[in-house]
């Protein structure tokens, strides 16, 4: 616990100065803003002493990435080493927020407001032509973080997402994240992690009905890679 709180203030530091690089960066185009996360993620991983193994390799071309979801470390892993130039889909209030939320919008990432059915359906919209102009887009289909609860149901917008703009799911399995915070932020500990990319689902053909039964397959083949870890 103690190793934590002393680098609470290094970790805020640190990602306060990238998200000035970042935003500065993003203003001008957001694809060195994306280079800028991708140096946060792994410049942070290593000062949290967090190595992380990469497995798989991205398909060619634009690919909707759907992780399982387990805690605050799952965000760097991602910048730091998802290979791909992808954007992220995040909750609409958060683009307030200082810093992170100003780098989000900078940087050209995908707000959405799922309290509104309009506006969250012009946001998958709006997602769905950055896929098929070749941005992919990283998403965690469960919603939310679930720690060491295992994994959860896949919700379907995403898998709508990635049919109508008939670009492939590629399943992403983080494994030893959990292990690296079993009881949350302050009993967290150094370690390796594992970042799997898995053979992509393809869209082609499948209807936005058949959306639930796309995230359902996603799911056993990221389950797989968890089990395999």
């Amino acid at each position: 616990m103690l190793r934590v709180l002393l680098l609470l203030p290094l970790v805020g530091l640190h990602t306060l100065a990238f998200a000035v690089a970042g935003i500065t960066t993003g203003l001008v185009d957001e694809r060195h803003a994306q280079g800028v996360a991708r140096a946060w993620g792994r410049t942070l991983l290593r000062l949290l002493g967090v190595a992380v193994e990469l497995r798989g390799q991205p398909p060619p071309g634009a690919a909707v990435y759907a992780s399982n979801h387990v805690g605050a470390l799952d965000i760097p892993i991602l910048f730091g080493w998802l290979p791909a130039d992808f954007r992220v889909i995040f909750k609409r209030a958060l683009a307030l927020a200082p810093m992170v939320g100003w780098y989000l919008t900078a940087a050209g990432h995908l707000p959405i407001d799922r309290r509104n059915a309009f506006n969250a359906r012009r946001s998958l919209d709006r997602a769905a032509a950055r896929l098929r102009g070749g941005v992919s887009v990283a998403a965690f289909p469960e919603g939310t973080r679930r720690g060491s609860r295992g994994l959860g149901r896949f919700k379907r917008g995403t898998f709508v997402l990635a049919i109508e703009a008939q670009v492939p799911v590629v399943p992403v399995s983080l494994s030893g994240v959990a292990e690296r915070m079993p009881r949350g932020l302050l009993s967290f500990n150094p370690g390796r992690v594992r970042l799997s990319l898995h053979e992509p689902v393809p869209t082609a053909g499948r209807a936005a009905e058949q959306a639930g039964l796309l995230a359902e397959e996603v799911r056993a083949r990221v389950a797989r890679g968890l089990e395999e870890a």
